[in-house]
């Protein structure tokens, strides 16, 4: 099914080239969610993040965002530290962590070969992206993760690319919310220094300020 209220189905059609890769993955590893990963934490959360894509044998594989690859473990321990989430990150969606005032998603909802969505998919995602966002009635705030999820967000709210830049710790208004950008917490940015953990801190300082101000 295609899905209904703007969430995709499991067997979404939309991506051809997502939907073949998706399928490859349902024979190769039956156990695996393989399938759009839903968003994580409560609507009437705050904050949204906004990530790029499911990771294969992370959230493609979980069917939680951020959950089971590298990326998760920054992004995890950032937000505990900043009061936004409680319990324990096990990495593995039964883990029993809930997110506090804070929301994850991803700028596409299923897996793309080599981590790489299209243009292409990535407008189309879109689709479901926008209905996430609309649907948070308290949204104050969304942190990108990465230039992808930023442009993506910005092209949502239909604002020019050019008016609100993607810049690490950047921030923009966009309609009455604010944006945060921060470089992907991925395992490549993380291991070559592109991306800090102190780097990362510091957007959810920020965001941490913004809300509580």
């Amino acid at each position: 099914m295609p899905g209904t209220e703007g969430k995709p189905g499991r067997n979404c059609p939309r991506c051809p080239r997502l939907a073949a890769f998706r399928k490859e993955w349902r024979a190769s590893e039956p156990t695996w969610f393989n399938a759009p990963v839903p968003s994580f934490g409560p609507l009437d959360a705050r904050l949204l993040i906004v990530g790029l894509a499911p990771g294969l044998q992370g959230a493609n594989r979980t069917g939680r965002p951020f959950t089971g690859d590298h990326a998760g473990l920054l992004l995890y321990e950032t937000l505990k530290r900043y009061g936004f989430s409680r319990g324990t990150f096990d990495a593995r969606p039964d883990d029993g962590l809930e997110l506090i005032d804070c929301r994850i998603t991803n700028a596409v909802r299923c897996v793309p070969p080599e981590n790489k969505p299209t243009p292409a998919e990535i407008n189309t995602c879109r689709d479901f992206l926008m209905p996430t966002i609309s649907e948070m009635p308290k949204l104050r705030a969304v942190v990108a993760l990465g230039k992808i999820a930023h442009d993506s967000v910005v092209t949502a709210f239909g604002t020019k690319k050019s008016a609100a830049p993607f810049k690490h710790g950047g921030k923009n208004a966009l309609g009455n919310l604010t944006l945060f950008s921060s470089y992907h917490c991925s395992r490549y940015n993380t291991n070559t220094g592109v991306l800090t953990p102190e780097m990362f801190r510091a957007v959810f300082a920020n965001v941490r300020r913004y809300l509580d101000a």
